[in-house]
């Protein structure tokens, strides 16, 4: 029968004791400081770029969707007017970094393309219409957070907020996607049994 291999490594360290020079870790870590020098870390801003071309992508989709009436859902343009004509100067991602900007125009375009691909009908328009106004929720949340961009400045929790509620939205429009396909199968399926 076989040894286990694991009582036979066992003893053996037990029985030989092994033991390093001494200044044998010092010279290995000043020869390895050789061979490999540390490279000095980028900014960490890595990540801004991947946030900033989603920016992009989601302001192009939201130009779109805005243009678009979608399945015939009016758009909801609000025209402000300040009381006097003097302009306000305001702070949007794209000022603070183009990675930021991308970033967020991502999230909007693929948002906006979602929306642009529901299928609503009369069946599911009681659920397209939940949804709809927990993403108008979250919209109205997401202009609070770029309200306090411009009265409190640039933070990261204010920008991480914003980012997270760019996120959810998107998930928010996956999960509606994923409602009207269960709805759409399960009609489909009611349709098949009744022709049975």
């Amino acid at each position: 029968m076989g040894q286990d291999l694991r009582t036979l490594f066992k003893k053996q360290r037990e029985e030989q004791k092994f033991r390093l020079k001494e200044g044998h870790e010092e010279r290995f870590l000043s020869k390895l400081e050789e061979a490999l020098p540390e490279e000095k870390k980028q900014n960490g801003f890595g990540w801004l770029k991947i946030a900033a071309s989603i920016v992009v992508l989601l302001g192009i989709g939201t130009y779109f969707f805005t243009k678009n009436d979608l399945n015939g859902i009016p758009d909801q343009t609000v025209a402000t007017e300040t009381e006097n004509n003097s302009k306000q100067t305001t702070i949007s991602f794209g000022d603070l970094s183009p990675e930021l900007k991308q970033v967020e125009d991502y999230y909007v375009a693929t948002i906006n393309y979602e929306l642009s691909n529901l299928e609503i009908s009369d069946d599911n328009q009681e659920v397209v219409d939940s949804y709809l106004k927990r993403l108008e929720e979250l919209n109205k949340e997401y202009q609070a957070l770029t309200k306090e961009l411009n009265e409190v400045g640039p933070n990261d929790q204010t920008i991480e907020a914003a980012i997270r509620n760019l996120q959810l939205r998107l998930d928010l429009m996956k999960k509606l996607k994923s409602k009207l396909n269960q709805l759409k199968s399960s009609k489909n399926e009611q349709e098949s049994t009744d022709i049975v």
